[in-house]
């Protein structure tokens, strides 16, 4: 029987090494989708200020 322990070990070890992969490849891409959440939210802040002063300047224009 020692001689299925070989493949046994390398199919768990393969398993163990391809869910680290894909944990590091989600984390990865959580990261970058926050940032680009992060930077809309920033660029929909920038309009809707300059939006606001706009209307207040041509109110007393």
């Amino acid at each position: 029987m020692s001689h299925f322990r070989l493949p046994l070990t390398l199919i768990h070890s393969w398993a163990v090494a391809s869910q680290q992969g894909a944990r590091r490849n989600a984390m990865v891409a959580a990261t970058d989708l926050a940032a680009r959440r992060a930077e809309l939210l920033d660029v929909q802040e920038f309009i809707v200020a300059a939006t606001q002063r706009h209307h207040a300047l041509a109110a007393h224009a």
